[in-house]
């Protein structure tokens, strides 16, 4: 596997593309996280990522999953890393246990309150505040690559879009080298973001983050989660298959394979796709992409 920084990769002809993972739950779950990581693994992507769970709950998990992809699979790996319930000295420790494991690449994230987006954020009273803080902790800590969060649709905290684009700049400022973007479901929402980064003059490239929608129910669920709005075209199509898990999925699937076609098209350096630990959708998406040849 080669060592090159994932900003280099990025720059290269072509699309990067990249997975996300979760923690597993139980022994169970562990198992299909494998099985998908293996057959992932053959389609030789940029890099793969995997999550805290909600407040920070799952860190534990996350560094053992991350430190066993990147030992036991020729992927490179980028850990998240989130502000929420740590101190500085706690975060300094979990920066050295992915380091002890050979890994280079760290998500810094400020992280959703432990009650969700919609609860007030407090920082650990020995902690950080804000995710430019944590990008230049794990900066000074060694040779890692960073890259951070991007919110197309405005954090839900934001007054503007304005705001967070002065907010990814703040992290590109302290260190960051690319981010990747939540899910997205509305490319003109992304395209803005990424315009109002060039007028800034800031040339960190930006990720858009893209999901299969698989299962009734799921979208709700997912924006419930990252406080993010939902495009309505994306919300009709999806309600028009109904309750039907088949119709569901295949709708889900034409509009990833969709929208990852326009950003590329349009640019983007790459797709992050947000496999909920499962690569079954994710593989006819990219298959679909290869049909166009798009990557």
């Amino acid at each position: 596997m080669t060592t090159r920084p994932i900003p280099e990769l990025l720059a290269e002809e072509g699309p990067s593309f990249s997975f996300e993972f979760m923690p597993p739950r139980s022994e169970r779950a562990e198992a299909v996280l494998w099985n998908s990581v293996r057959r992932l693994e053959q389609l030789h992507p940029t890099f793969v990522s995997v999550t805290y769970g909600a407040g920070g709950s799952t860190r534990d998990r996350t560094v053992r999953i991350t430190g066993r992809i990147e030992q036991e699979t020729t992927l490179r790996t980028m850990a998240h890393l989130t502000c929420v319930g740590s101190s500085v000295s706690e975060l300094r420790r979990v920066v050295g246990e992915y380091a002890a494991v050979g890994i280079r690449n760290v998500l810094a994230l400020r992280g959703d309150p432990p009650g969700g987006p919609s609860s007030v954020w407090e920082a650990h009273p020995e902690g950080l505040d804000h995710a430019d803080q944590l990008v230049a902790l794990v900066r000074s800590l060694g040779d890692f690559t960073v890259g951070v969060a991007a919110f197309p649709d405005k954090h839900p905290e934001s007054t503007s879009l304005e705001q967070d684009a002065d907010s990814l700049v703040r992290k590109a400022e302290a260190g960051a080298a690319f981010a990747i973007t939540q899910m997205i479901t509305d490319v003109d929402a992304y395209l803005r973001l990424r315009d109002l980064l060039d007028r800034r003059g800031c040339t960190m490239p930006v990720i858009p983050g893209l999901l299969p929608v698989t299962a009734p129910g799921q979208l709700q669920r997912l924006t419930e989660l990252n406080g993010q709005p939902l495009a309505q075209d994306v919300v009709r199509r999806i309600a028009d298959a109904g309750d039907d898990p088949v119709a569901v999925r295949r709708e889900g699937i034409a509009i990833c394979t969709e929208h990852s076609q326009r950003l590329l098209r349009e640019g983007a350096p790459g797709l992050h796709f947000m496999t909920m630990n499962k690569s079954t959708a994710t593989l006819e998406v990219f298959a679909n992409l290869r049909q166009v040849s798009l990557v």
